[in-house]
């Protein structure tokens, strides 16, 4: 038997007379409706005081340890993942090269030293050569009064017959003899005269150890004595040791990289924020970041420090050309420096490189895009450096008294020199 037919005109009005179907669809559009208010209400009041990127790497200093001499490499004192102390030796050079050079300044300024007293005591013997020469010009005046007194006797007497024409012009040729003797013997003190002036411009206005020829000798065994000390290569700052590529016997020059010390007290994060998203990004709001490494259970706060002055493609190796050939449109990133909590850094330490999630309060605009304020203090230091010369003045001076004959200044620095040397340490016998 054949089922009842509904026709077609009757069928919506079936629907519409079916309470449940109603229902389930009056509830569907009310929760679409909740849904799309929440998530407006949520965007309006949360979501839109904040700026988040998952583009954010974990940034540091990268200081290359690299020889300011060349050398042998002697020994390796750190390797990979090693934690150092600034002022640590990492790499030790043969000195052999460096100790030769140093000796031979040594005899260069002590030569120097002897040189220039030699010219000291030159003024000395230039001064007592004026003086003879004057004592031959009051002789050759003697001798000239004299054959002047003889010839005028011998001329008084010629009218008699008493002195002989031979005899006569004999005292005239003594009288002549005299008087180029005088010539010859001012022309002598004048040259004196010049000579200790000559020797004088060399020393006048300062002192042996004070001269500048001994100075420049000085500079250069300062010069070779640093060199000395630079065939310890320390670290500068404390760090771990990363990218170790030097090897034992390894024959290097200056600037050869050799490894690198990473400080992991001194990261910072660089985020990259789509161009869009920078329009409320200011220095100074508050940051917080997640890291890989740990995940959501540790969180770091930090603050922005600064705002890149370029994209990223503004800056790589090879730019994008958008004037040639097609073009699409691609949404650039800034880079925005992060500073992080150092506490936070000590008690979960992170690496160069490590990916981080960045969320930017950006509820204060009060803060300014860029910076406008020229930094006073250095970006990171190292005194590590500073004492490498403490021993030179030292030495030098040690060698100018050596060779100072022992007089005034020169003996007094010859006595404190060892102490100084004590002090600072010989570069020659390390």
């Amino acid at each position: 038997m054949n089922a009842p037919q509904t026709s077609p005109a009757t069928a919506p009005a079936a629907e519409a007379t079916n309470p449940k179907r109603r229902r389930a669809l009056t509830a569907l559009a009310a929760v679409v409706v909740l849904a799309g208010l929440g998530w407006g209400a949520y965007e309006w009041l949360v979501a839109s005081h904040y700026e988040d990127t998952d583009n954010a790497y974990v940034q540091g200093n990268v200081i290359q340890i690299t020889p300011q001499i060349s050398g042998t490499v002697m020994a390796i004192m750190a390797d990979d993942t090693d934690f150092v102390k600034a002022g640590q030796p990492l790499v030790k050079l043969d000195p052999a090269d460096v100790r030769v050079a140093f000796e031979q300044a040594e005899a260069n300024l002590g030569q120097a030293v002897r040189q220039v007293r030699t010219l000291y005591a030159n003024n000395g013997q230039y001064t007592a050569q004026i003086a003879l020469r004057q004592a031959d010009v009051a002789k050759a005046r003697n001798d000239i009064a004299r054959a002047n007194d003889d010839l005028n006797r011998r001329l008084s007497l010629n009218g008699n017959g008493a002195v002989s024409k031979e005899e006569l012009d004999h005292s005239r040729a003594v009288l002549d003899t005299a008087k180029t003797a005088l010539a010859a013997a001012q022309a002598s003190v004048t040259a004196a005269k010049e000579q200790l002036v000559s020797n004088q411009s060399l020393t006048e206005g300062t002192s042996v150890d004070q001269h500048p020829t001994v100075l420049a000798a000085a500079a250069k065994v300062r010069e070779a004595y640093l060199a000395t000390q630079r065939a310890a290569l320390p670290a500068p700052v404390d760090g771990y040791i990363a990218k170790r590529t030097v090897q034992l016997g390894q024959r290097v020059t200056a600037g050869t990289p050799m490894m690198s010390v990473i400080p992991l007290n001194q990261l910072w994060v660089d985020a990259n924020f789509k161009e869009v998203q920078l329009r409320n990004i200011r220095i100074g709001q508050p940051v917080t970041l997640t890291a890989d490494l740990y995940g959501k259970k540790v969180d770091y706060h930090g603050k922005v420090a600064g705002l890149g002055v370029g994209t990223g493609a503004a800056f790589a190796l090879l730019p994008a050309q958008n004037a040639t050939g097609n073009w699409i449109k691609v949404v650039q990133r800034v880079p925005v420096r992060i500073a992080l909590d150092p506490k936070e850094l000590s008690e979960n330490p992170l690496r160069v490189g490590l990916s981080m999630d960045v969320e930017v309060d950006i509820v204060d605009k009060s803060g300014r895009m860029l910076a406008e304020v020229p930094r006073e203090a250095a970006v990171t230091q190292t005194s590590v450096f500073h004492s490498l010369d403490e021993g030179a003045d030292a030495e030098v001076a040690r060698v100018i008294a050596a060779n100072g004959g022992g007089s005034g200044k020169l003996a007094a620095a010859a006595k404190a020199a060892p102490q100084k040397l004590a002090q600072a340490g010989s570069a020659v016998a390390h």
